[in-house]
């Protein structure tokens, strides 16, 4: 039995790709061996540092995605007031959808000579 496979561009060994993915997670635990060892869970150490504030509730403190792209979905207005009104979400239209455009695709290709 042949464990190489021969390509155009070389060749793919398994053995030696379990060998490669073997030593990269050696060396992964090597670098984290050399962490921090009095790390604890059960302490202060898991609250995040927000420049020496104190940490707020988790219900105040979250950014909500409105607010996130805020710029970016004001820029984009124009775009997404005409692409709304195709959003229905029922899946049944977006498969008609991707099956028109793979179609259109395919016209596109076969007129262009290339299948």
């Amino acid at each position: 039995m042949q464990s190489i496979l021969t390509t155009p561009s070389g060749y793919w060994d398994p053995l030696m790709w379990l060998f490669g993915l073997a030593v990269a997670i050696g060396f992964a635990l090597f670098i984290r061996s050399l962490g921090q060892k009095s790390y604890n869970k059960e302490t202060d150490q898991t609250k995040p540092f927000i420049s020496g504030n104190p940490e707020v509730s988790k219900s105040e403190s979250h950014v909500k995605a409105s607010n996130l792209y805020w710029g970016f979905m004001e820029s984009l207005k124009s775009y997404y007031s005409k692409i709304m009104r195709f959003h229905t979400g029922n899946v049944n239209d977006y498969v008609l959808l991707l099956v028109f455009v793979i179609a259109v695709m395919f016209l596109i290709i076969v007129l262009a000579g290339v299948i």
